[in-house]
Formats: C-alpha cells, structure tokens, sequence
C-alpha cells in the first residue's frame, strides 16, 4: 500500500491528535463538574467510558498502529475495529449530548434539543439509514479501489477516518439509546435492522478474505478479515448484550403491572 501522502506528516500529526484528544477528555471533565454543581454527580463509569472512547480513537488514527496501518492491513482493520466500533459504543455510553444538555444554559439547551427534534436528524438517526451510512460505506471502501485512493491522498484519507467514526457512532445510538432521544423507534425495529448489519459486516469480512482490496497482497487480507470476523464478534457481543437489557428494562414494568392487574381481577368477587 502506497502512503506518500504521510511523507508530509508524522510527528506534527500526532502531536496535534494527541493535543486534540486530550482536549476533549479535559473539555469532559469540566463539563461533568459543572454539571455537578447543578445535579446529582455524574456517574464515574462515563468518565471511564469517554476516556477510553477517546483513547480508543486516537490509536486508530495516530501514533504507532496508525502508523503501521498504511502497510499492514491487519494493524489497518484493528484500526476500523477501535475507531468505527469500540469507540463509538464507548464514547455513546458515556451519554455526552445528556452532559452537554446539562451543562448549557437554558435558552442553549432549548435550541439544541430544538435541533435534535429536526426532520433531518430524525432521517439520520434511524437505524435504516445509519446502517447504510456505516456497513454501506465500509462495502463501498472495500469493493473498489477507493481503499487504495485514500492512501494517495491525505485528504481522501482523513475524510474516510471521519465517516467511518461518524457513521460507527451514528450507527451505535441508533440502535442503543444511552442519550435522551425524540425520535425512537421500537424494539423489534431495532433488532430486525442490528441483526442484518451485523451480518452484512460479517458477510464483508468473508468477502475480503477471498477478494482482497486493492493493493493488499492475500496474506494481509486474509490476517486482516479474520481479525474483522472474529474481532467484530467480541464487540457485538457487548453492543448486543446491552441492546437486549435495555429491551429486557422496557418490557419488564409492563409485564409486571399487568401481572398485577390480573391478580387483582382474579381476587375480586
């Protein structure tokens, strides 16, 4: 794989990236103690969690495994793994649009939550939509020579890196509702559309594994595939176990208050 474009970069990358990372995880932080003063304390696992979102991205995209990335096509879909799955379930558990509705003044969280109510967010968000943004784009990177276009443009490059987290995320809270959202759809909805994504990333792994993207030599496609395969599995085990509890929560009241209501109806004279 060809990856002149990085002749002009590398250690100033980094550094920016490293900068723009901690930037975040310090803006969350002060949010979080804002927040605070105002609320009950935020939970300490979203700290951990958008930490770790962070850090999660910031391997993908700079530092050593980055680095590796451009000729290794193993450390390239170690690299889709962290940044188009781990970090977006991660940094989607640690409920940042929530800290950021805390943390704004009124009027500002009236025109956010405004904007979050918007027909065209409403398109996007719903799993269709976010499903063909994410596992349609990663089809579309790997089945043509655009995989091999982005490692001769910088630009093409960067703008891949932000689609394939844009979408992993959108994707992610789509599905799993950790933030307050105006546009829900049901369960069942839900599921039917994650268990065909979820196949459809599989079925791609399978496709590299025999048709390797342009430029990458068998080998690699083949180290590179099964690490998508299986690595994927590992994350949508989490992503489904927790999708499954949240329905589990939302069916179990209404269960019980109609349990209830029969026992009341068979005691009544």
């Amino acid at each position: 794989m060809n990856h002149n474009h990085m002749d002009t970069v590398g250690f100033s990358y980094d550094f920016i990236w490293i900068l723009l990372c901690a930037l975040l995880i310090a803006l969350y932080f002060m949010a979080a103690r804002i927040s605070n003063r105002q609320y009950r304390s935020w939970p300490l696992s979203r700290y951990f969690f958008w930490t770790f979102g962070v850090a999660s991205a910031a391997a993908a995209v700079g530092g050593p495994l980055a680095n590796l990335a451009l000729t290794d096509f193993k450390a390239h879909m170690a690299g889709h793994l962290l940044l188009g799955m781990l970090a977006p379930l991660l940094l989607a558990l640690a409920a940042p649009m929530t800290l950021l509705l805390r943390t704004l003044s009124l009027r500002s969280s009236r025109r956010l939550s405004r904007l979050l109510k918007s027909r065209p967010l409403r398109i996007l968000s719903d799993p269709v939509t976010a499903t063909l943004l994410n596992i349609g784009g990663l089809y579309i990177l790997y089945t043509t020579d655009l995989f091999l276009r982005m490692h001769e443009s910088l630009t093409l490059h960067i703008f891949i890196h932000i689609h394939v987290f844009l979408a992993g995320y959108l994707f992610t809270i789509s599905i799993i509702y950790i933030d307050p959202s105006s546009h829900r759809t049901s369960y069942r909805y839900r599921a039917v559309v994650c268990i065909l994504a979820l196949a459809a990333h599989g079925i791609l792994a399978k496709y590299i594994y025999s048709h390797p993207p342009a430029g990458v030599p068998l080998i690699q496609a083949e180290t590179g595939a099964k690490l998508m395969y299986y690595g994927g599995d590992l994350i949508e085990i989490v992503f489904i176990t927790i999708f499954c509890f949240q329905w589990y929560k939302a069916t179990r009241p209404r269960k019980s208050v109609q349990m209830n209501k029969v026992t009341i109806d068979a005691e009544s004279p």
